[in-house]
């Protein structure tokens, strides 16, 4: 069976400073944390991956990976634009960057026909849930209800950055592991007294650093990117938010699917430690990250060959 990797590269970034976070090298061969994913979901079983990106990247993408990746995994790309609207709608004058993770999933649409998981470009999850995400998309009923998924939890306090504040979607499950509702959370850091503390003020009573917090890593089937469309027109249409900074996002997509009894998503656990380039300083913590982990033959020393 055909299995997708989405990768959502289209961001902007504008944490990380000058240059293209998604695109820079931590590896001893110049590779990128893409390469690492994409490394991991062949392992698992994957064999198609969707590169979501830019117009404006798309040059340096497939120079820098893309063209390296088609020998090894069937590849294609779609685009994330600001100006991609349904009918009917309009973009703001002042606005400048696309609507969020809902919208670069809903570019896929007539790409992605089959099971799929969906990553951040710029993250690293680790083996564990690249192999338990597809193990699910094999195995899963999707009549078991509306939009059957899986997402997978990570420990939050393997997901913190040394170098500033984090947003994580705090998850609460039942009994049976699956997920009832997400908290989105921002401002999360480390404090002295090795506690978290956090700008939201409903999370400030249940954060803990064993909370389980989605990554935006995500799996689920093609009727859900159809969803996605007509979510989207209806974000859109709805002015209760500043239409300058709104962002129709993944967990408070499926939050919303969740309350109305819509959705199920296992919550497939990890331990494996997450790690990303959110801020330039985490440039170096990734880069001695990636080298324990390939002395420690977790990975080879040069990916691919």
């Amino acid at each position: 069976m055909k299995t997708t990797l989405i990768i959502m590269a289209a961001g902007i970034g504008s944490r990380y400073g000058k240059g293209i976070k998604q695109l820079a090298k931590i590896g001893p061969h110049g590779e990128i944390l893409m390469d690492y994913s994409i490394y991991d979901a062949i392992e698992a079983g994957f064999n198609k991956v969707v590169f979501i990106i830019r117009k404006d990247i798309e040059k340096e993408f497939r120079e820098v990976i893309g063209n390296r990746i088609e020998k090894y995994i069937e590849v294609e790309y779609v685009f994330q634009e600001l100006k991609n609207v349904p009918e009917g709608c309009h973009v703001p004058a002042d606005r400048h960057k696309p609507w969020g993770t809902g919208q670069a999933i809903l570019a896929c649409k007539g790409v992605v026909n089959e099971p799929f998981a969906i990553i951040n470009a710029d993250d690293y999850y680790g083996k564990i849930a690249f192999k338990k995400l597809h193990d699910f998309l094999l195995t899963a009923d999707p009549s078991q209800s509306e939009f059957t998924m899986a997402m997978a939890g990570f420990i939050l306090k393997n997901t913190l950055s040394d170098n500033g504040t984090v947003t994580r979607g705090i998850c609460i499950e039942n009994d049976e592991g699956y997920l009832t509702k997400v908290i989105e959370t921002k401002g999360i850091i480390a404090n002295e007294n090795g506690g978290l503390d956090c700008e939201t003020r409903e999370s400030r009573a249940i954060i803990h650093p064993d909370n389980r917090v989605s990554m935006n890593m995500w799996a689920g089937f093609p009727h859900f990117i159809d969803y996605l469309e007509e979510g989207f027109k209806e974000f859109l249409l709805d002015d209760t938010d500043n239409p300058i900074t709104k962002e129709y996002l993944l967990p408070i997509i499926v939050d919303q699917l969740l309350q109305e009894k819509r959705a199920t998503v296992k919550v497939l656990q990890t331990t494996d430690r997450w790690f990303g380039v959110t801020y330039p300083e985490d440039k170096e913590v990734v880069e001695k990250a990636m080298k324990e982990l390939i002395d420690n033959q977790v990975y080879p020393e040069q990916l691919w060959k």
